[in-house]
């Protein structure tokens, strides 16, 4: 309940800032909009030439492509932010201020900060999935529903615990924007259904760097093709990357050379 509270205030000191900046956050927006744009294009520019593309139709690629908007502003709005000052504050020793506070260090580090200009994203991701839904006449029954909103919450984990990881290298690599535009180039490939690669690629997007559980799972779920093994392994796979990414967090806070030592 306390973080909760915490929380709130984040948003609200979040608002205040937003409204401080408007044509920024404008700005922002109209960017988050276009990108949403280009990703949607660039897909159906592929089903322009081909009726399936790794089993998937159109309709069925643009929910995975809605997936890959509303998560990507999920992580534009909550976690991207919030790993800029975290490298700003390593490399300047405000983290000090930080880890004096009474408070967990990692619930204040990767929540501080909330980028409300990405929720244009998270509409534009709900548009495309209603869109697609449309297309293909598909109505979701309450099974369909519910492993969804558990598919959503494993992807939701997993971006968060690697967001978190990324912040935790920052300790010891001080500049860690690489990682950022690494990953970056990994969403890409979350727009298209993760059985349009193959070999060791595909093996990479689903337990290394698990894109196909962020946005082709959630995306099975919506269309009732997720079967068991995969919602138990999305789950499985959550798991292991928060407790690594938290694991990750404490052993650099421990490892951190404040500006005072």
């Amino acid at each position: 309940m306390r973080n909760l509270q915490l929380f709130r205030l984040f948003v609200k000191s979040s608002v205040l800032v937003e409204l401080e900046y408007r044509a920024n956050f404008v700005a922002q927006a109209l960017l988050g909009v276009l990108w949403s744009v280009i990703t949607f294009s660039s897909v159906a520019l592929f089903y322009s030439h081909t009726d399936t593309l790794g089993g998937w139709n159109y309709g069925q690629a643009m929910v995975v492509v809605g997936m890959s908007i509303l998560l990507g502003g999920i992580i534009s709005t909550f976690f991207e932010a919030n790993l800029q000052r975290i490298i700003a504050m390593v490399r300047d020793g405000t983290m000090d201020f930080v880890l004096m506070k009474p408070v967990d260090s990692q619930f204040y580090c990767t929540l501080r900060h909330v980028r409300f200009s990405g929720l244009t994203d998270v509409i534009a991701g709900l548009a495309v999935t209603t869109y697609a839904l449309i297309t293909l006449r598909a109505a979701p029954g309450l099974a369909e529903l519910l492993s969804f909103a558990g598919m959503l919450v494993f992807a939701l984990v997993l971006a968060y615990s690697i967001w978190l990881a990324m912040g935790a290298c920052a300790f010891w690599f001080v500049k860690v924007d690489n990682l950022q535009e690494l990953f970056r180039t990994l969403w890409d490939t979350s727009r298209f259904p993760v059985s349009a690669f193959t070999g060791g690629l595909r093996f990479a997007l689903t337990f290394v760097a698990p894109v196909a559980f962020m946005t082709t799972a959630p995306a099975q779920a919506l269309l009732g093709r997720l079967d068991v093994g995969t919602f138990v392994a999305g789950l499985c796979v959550s798991a292991a990357f928060y407790v690594g990414a938290a694991w990750l967090w404490r052993r650099a806070v421990r490892s951190y050379s404040s500006a005072s030592s």
